[in-house]
């Protein structure tokens, strides 16, 4: 089978009420990375200097040396952009993502936070790239991060965030069965729910963008205010939108430099001078979501053996078991899974065939109102969808003429008359049936196509919960 593990849907056009508390419209979130002291360096054990995230814009490892100025721009953060941060947002609820061997190193910070009453969710054992690590590695490294942070903090972390992770990374972390949340994912303004094996894990989807990471990068941040602006306006829209989640993502030695900081104040006593805004640690946010939205294992399609997607798809276009066989073997994937996304993927399979294939789905439908509906003949389906436009009670005069037109169709065309009926009523029904048997066949074999694909996508909602 071709399937395609991506989920792409997402909450589609209308996301859920996140019913934030105390009716807030947005729920904001701010983040502080705590890596100095765990960054690359060879007295870490590692291969080569920090390249990452400095005032060094463009810097380059250096293989097997230490790198002076690199060192020190990370401990300026630990020196003096923690503290100035900390003064600025002990009384609010933040999240630190704290590497397990950087709170080592850091006693005086670690219990600044604590008594702050802060969130300390894990970022991983160092802050290294994992994307050429084998899974067994990297689990390795989660499991003795998770030990070294209960050791050092003392309770052991909630949430997850790696960064620089692999295509492994959330898997292995779900699978810990450790985590409230996971926050490896830029995917969403809103937390979602992902599924491994039996595991359901919660996802709090983080941010690069609203990020002082962009003080740092080619084509980001250059002054206060431009960081002032972007927090701003991503704010305002996400509050205008309303239930959403803003992150805001910081680090002690890029925020904390004191030219940077006062932009970080000033969108603080921004956001604080509206109403309805929640300030939470990620910890916070995904017990409500847990509690407000608890995951719900529904069918996956895309995941269904050909036979038992056969089965419980091939009805959907009538007496045509072919149609879901060929779309079963089509790219599907998570976005296939809801009504939408198989009525396109069935769709396609039925485009896809020859005329003659597709004339035989037509002529498997039965006539409107006709003498399979007087005898009862009918599939459930089609026997619903007739009776939803009360053409299971028509009078004498209106049976004969649906059975006038009928018989003229069919000798005109070489198929029934077929339009979706839960779209209509007995009066535009008819208007349509006079109106489309002037038709030359061509286009009315197009229109009919086009009706049992209207019909398909009725019956899949019927049958799929989203």
């Amino acid at each position: 089978m071709k399937r395609y593990p991506r989920e792409m849907s997402g909450y589609g056009p209308t996301p859920p009420e996140a019913h934030w508390p105390g009716g807030a419209k947005i729920a904001v979130q701010l983040v502080l990375n705590y890596e100095e002291g765990g960054e690359n360096n060879i007295l870490h054990g590692d291969a080569a200097s920090e390249a990452f995230l400095s005032e060094i814009v463009g810097a380059a490892a250096w293989p097997g040396q230490r790198h002076w100025n690199m060192e020190s721009i990370y401990e300026y953060g630990a020196r003096a952009g923690f503290w100035r941060l900390h003064r600025m947002l002990k009384d609010l609820p933040i999240t630190v993502y704290g590497v397990a061997t950087a709170l080592a190193r850091a006693p005086e910070q670690l219990a600044a936070m604590k008594s702050a009453g802060w969130e300390i969710a894990s970022h991983g054992l160092k802050w290294i790239e994992y994307k050429d690590t084998s899974p067994e590695d990297e689990a390795a490294d989660m499991a003795e991060a998770i030990r070294l942070h209960t050791e050092v903090v003392g309770t052991p972390p909630r949430g997850w965030y790696t960064g620089r992770c692999s295509e492994n990374t959330v898997r292995l972390a779900a699978e810990t069965g450790q985590f409230t949340y996971v926050a490896d994912s830029y995917a969403d303004d809103l937390p979602y729910w992902m599924e491994f094996e039996a595991r359901d894990q919660l996802i709090v989807p983080y941010t690069l963008d609203v990020n002082d990471m962009r003080f740092a990068t080619p084509q980001g941040f250059n002054a206060g205010d431009q960081f002032f602006n972007y927090l701003k306006d991503s704010f305002d829209m996400l509050y205008a939108e309303g239930g959403r989640m803003m992150s805001i993502g910081l680090h002690c030695r890029l925020i904390g430099r004191p030219g940077r900081a006062t932009a970080l104040r000033r969108f603080i006593d921004y956001a604080q001078s509206h109403a309805g805004v929640w300030f939470a640690t990620r910890a916070a946010i995904a017990d409500h979501w847990i509690q407000t939205h608890p995951h719900q294992r529904l069918d996956h399609p895309s995941r269904m053996s050909r036979e038992d997607f056969t089965a419980a798809f091939g009805g959907i276009f009538e007496h045509s078991t072919w149609v879901a066989e060929r779309a079963h073997r089509l790219e599907l994937g998570p976005m296939h899974d809801t009504a939408t996304g198989l009525h396109n993927a069935l769709c396609r399979a039925f485009r896809s065939a020859s005329p003659d294939l597709r004339l035989g789905v037509l002529t498997a439908h039965p006539d409107l109102a006709g003498k399979l509906a007087a005898a009862k003949r009918l599939t459930a389906e089609s026997t619903a969808e007739q009776a939803s436009a009360g053409l299971g009670a028509l009078t004498d005069a209106e049976r004969t003429q649906f059975t006038t037109l009928n018989a003229a169709y069919v000798e005109k065309y070489g198929f029934p008359f077929i339009i979706a009926v839960r779209d209509h009523n007995k009066a535009s029904i008819l208007a349509a049936f006079e109106k489309r048997i002037t038709n030359d066949r061509d286009t009315e074999f197009t229109e009919a196509c086009r009706q049992v694909e209207r019909i398909a996508e009725f019956r899949l909602r019927d049958l799929l919960l989203r």
